[in-house]
């Protein structure tokens, strides 16, 4: 079976991006065993005992930790059409950055989806469609300077099946699995941003 790129319902093949080819990105359709999770759960426990923290743990007092507090002062730019638009409200949900607080960082975003046919028939049509989202992203900081503070990269991958459905119910689960992929790469982009936020704070606080 070969592969077959076009354009389905909104999802485009974009130009070559920076991001490097290869295995990424998480499966939507994950099933852990209970013996999965413990093996899991176990290391992280260890983790803890060594004095390792999560990230957005909070303080003793139990108020927002750093990486909180800093993730809340973010302000994310438009992300242009609708894969963007549930990518920009997926980072805010995600950094509570949605309260009318005050900003001292802006995020910037440039996000797409690329479609590639998976399972293809005699007659070149794709049954099945695999969806990769790519997202470049970067930190500047929200005064006159607009100083590049940090950035990095996201990418998740999901499909869905394209053959003999009603336009419907194919624009439903295409609107399903942007919703998917958004949730992803948003939830990439906050840990990372936290981590960043966190390195910054251990810098400072060490002189």
């Amino acid at each position: 079976m070969g592969g077959s790129r076009g354009t389905v319902m909104g999802v485009a093949t974009p130009p070559p991006g920076p991001l490097p080819q290869g295995e990424g990105g998480q499966s939507v359709q994950t099933s852990l065993s209970r013996r999965h999770l413990l093996a899991a759960i176990l290391p992280l426990t260890a983790l803890t005992a060594c004095g390792f923290q999560p990230v957005y743990m909070p303080t003793a007092s139990g108020k927002p930790g750093v990486a909180q507090r800093e993730l809340a002062s973010v302000s994310v730019g438009i992300i242009p059409d609708r894969p963007g638009q549930l990518l920009r409200q997926a980072l805010q949900q995600r950094m509570a950055s949605d309260g009318g607080g005050q900003r001292r960082y802006d995020l910037r975003v440039t996000y797409w989806i690329a479609g590639e046919g998976v399972s293809i028939l005699s007659d070149s049509s794709a049954t099945r469609l695999r969806l990769t989202a790519y997202a470049n992203w970067t930190l500047v900081s929200n005064d006159t300077a607009q100083v590049r503070l940090t950035n990095g990269q996201a990418r998740a991958i999901d499909a869905m099946n394209v053959f003999d459905q009603q336009f419907f119910a194919l624009d439903l689960q295409n609107e399903t699995v942007q919703q998917r992929l958004a949730e992803q790469v948003a939830e990439q982009i906050t840990t990372q941003l936290a981590l960043w936020f966190r390195e910054q704070a251990a810098k400072t606080a060490a002189g």
